[in-house]
């Protein structure tokens, strides 16, 4: 785990509502609870709750599920185990004589649902698309670069959808110039909110992609399902103050960066990876292209 993902999830619990939801749901274990009975039981207001819960559930503490038509909210124990594991790896120089108990007691003890190694995911079905969404803050650029992207490289094994959190209404034009000259459908684009895909008859998303630090750093609706989330930031390349032609060649960059990305994404092997391992590879294909990028630049 990365010190960044382990404060933001000790900020997330620093507050007492919060510490008091993740706790509740750690003695309800898999089964977990609807928001109305966790706020029955905390004596928080719902709109409150959900507030609460959304910031849970992107420090990776909180998990969902849709049951019928309740979405069901639980541990998540692979965000869990990762940061109670980062907080004792180092405990005493590693001296088992001391920090045996520690480590016991901290995770396979009380809860033996952290220390189990989850069995691959198995969600790239050849029955059914996977979806995954991409987001960043104008949904003009980026984010609609990457959904093209996707529906090319998944071949049918993805579908992709992208939003934003303050939609700009329409596509930046040099996007649709770049993804026209690529030869992309662009029929279908529009520039939308990311509150479309909270709602109750939404796809269920598989997963959920960043493209923007803006995006990455707000608090998103809470997705039905229980989608996998990573941070891919990229510069913006609307926001570039050059000449036309220097403009022309940051989309461009911007879908090249976004296919390697992608590329590597549609590649892994799903069958085979937990979705701890999943998880970590999903957070390596945006530091390594981040810093490749900034090599490059």
């Amino acid at each position: 785990m990365e010190v960044s993902h382990a404060i933001g999830a000790l900020s997330a619990l620093a507050q007492e509502s919060r510490l008091k939801i993740f706790r509740l749901l750690v003695q309800c274990g898999r089964d977990g609870m609807t928001a109305g009975d966790i706020a029955r039981r905390i004596g928080v207001p719902q709109n409150t709750l959900s507030f609460h819960i959304a910031i849970l559930s992107r420090a990776r503490l909180l998990a969902s599920r849709k049951d019928g038509r309740s979405i069901i909210y639980s541990v998540d124990l692979e965000g869990t185990r990762d940061l109670l594991s980062f907080l004792v790896e180092d405990c005493c120089h590693g001296r088992p004589e001391i920090c045996g108990p520690l480590r016991k007691s901290t995770a396979a003890e009380y809860c033996p649902a952290l220390m189990k190694e989850e069995p691959p995911m198995k969600v790239v079905s050849s029955k059914a698309p996977v979806n995954v969404l991409f987001l960043c803050t104008g949904n003009s650029a980026r984010s609609i670069m990457a959904e093209c992207v996707l529906n090319r490289l998944g071949a049918g094994r993805f579908k992709a959808f992208s939003a934003g959190s303050w939609p700009a209404g329409q596509v930046n034009p040099l996007a649709l110039q770049l993804l026209r000259q690529a030869h992309f459908d662009v029929s279908q684009l529009r520039s939308k909110s990311w509150e479309e895909f909270a709602t109750p008859d939404a796809p269920t998303l598989d997963f959920v992609f960043t493209v923007c630090d803006n995006a990455a750093n707000e608090v998103c609706p809470i997705w039905p399902g229980q989608p996998m989330t990573a941070h891919w930031g990229l510069p913006d390349p609307a926001a570039a103050e050059a000449s036309e032609a220097e403009r022309h060649l940051a989309f461009a960059d911007t879908l090249r960066m976004l296919n390697n990305r992608i590329g590597i994404f549609v590649s892994l092997p799903f069958d085979k990876l937990s979705q701890l391992s999943l998880q970590k590879r999903l957070d390596e294909i945006g530091q390594s292209q981040a810093a490749a990028s900034r090599q490059s630049a």
